[in-house]
């Protein structure tokens, strides 16, 4: 299924084409993360599918098969500073046009996971619910996804107080009670927290 949506890509004359995802637009704290990947078109992962249905383990060895099979990848990230400046959505397009510039090889279209596409200097093109549909966005999820982890597991130990290991940022009961207990850490997201610090 992923992968022959990915061949009609390549039928349509496209030779080079990247999927493009992002991690971390929900969350409360810490960077919005987008990766861009390109697949060779003869080379077959088993077990691709969009992060969120993955187990952590799973996500983490299929994080390594990727990088090893990949023609090229690429992670772009924008930070809280620019969250707060720009708002999450350029922040997430930002993002993604720094892991699309970022990759070894131009490709001739992206597919971004989503139903809009962020400027680029290439052709773009949305796919919705992409991650599940195409083996490039999902491998490109899965990338940002393991990437923005393993840094709120550094902040974890930064800030031990806000339990970031357990919920990643997210907005859980533990997360909320904490900000409220603990105050606002600088990898927080004050635009996210109006609710919760006005509460």
């Amino acid at each position: 299924m992923l992968y022959e949506f990915d061949k009609e890509i390549h039928n349509e004359g496209f030779k080079v084409f990247c999927g493009v995802d992002e991690a971390g637009r929900g969350p409360l704290a810490g960077p919005v993360v987008a990766a861009a990947v390109i697949l060779p078109e003869d080379v077959v992962i088993e077990g691709l599918n969009d992060s969120k249905k993955l187990s952590e383990k799973k996500r983490e060895k299929l994080f390594d098969e990727i990088k090893e099979k990949a023609l090229s990848y690429s992670i772009g990230v924008a930070t809280v500073e620019e969250i707060e400046e720009f708002n999450i959505l350029k922040a997430t397009f930002m993002a993604m046009k720094r892991a699309v510039d970022g990759l070894s090889i131009k490709p001739d279209i992206a597919l971004i996971d989503g139903n809009m596409v962020p400027p680029l200097d290439i052709d773009g093109r949305a796919v919705v619910k992409g991650d599940a549909k195409s083996a490039s966005i999902s491998a490109a999820s899965i990338i940002a996804k393991v990437h923005r982890d393993r840094y709120m597991l550094e902040m974890a130990e930064k800030y031990p107080e806000y339990h970031f290991e357990k919920h990643k940022g997210y907005g859980t009961k533990l997360h909320t009670d904490l900000i409220k207990e603990y105050g606002v850490s600088p990898i927080h997201r004050p635009s996210f927290l109006k609710k919760i610090l006005n509460g």
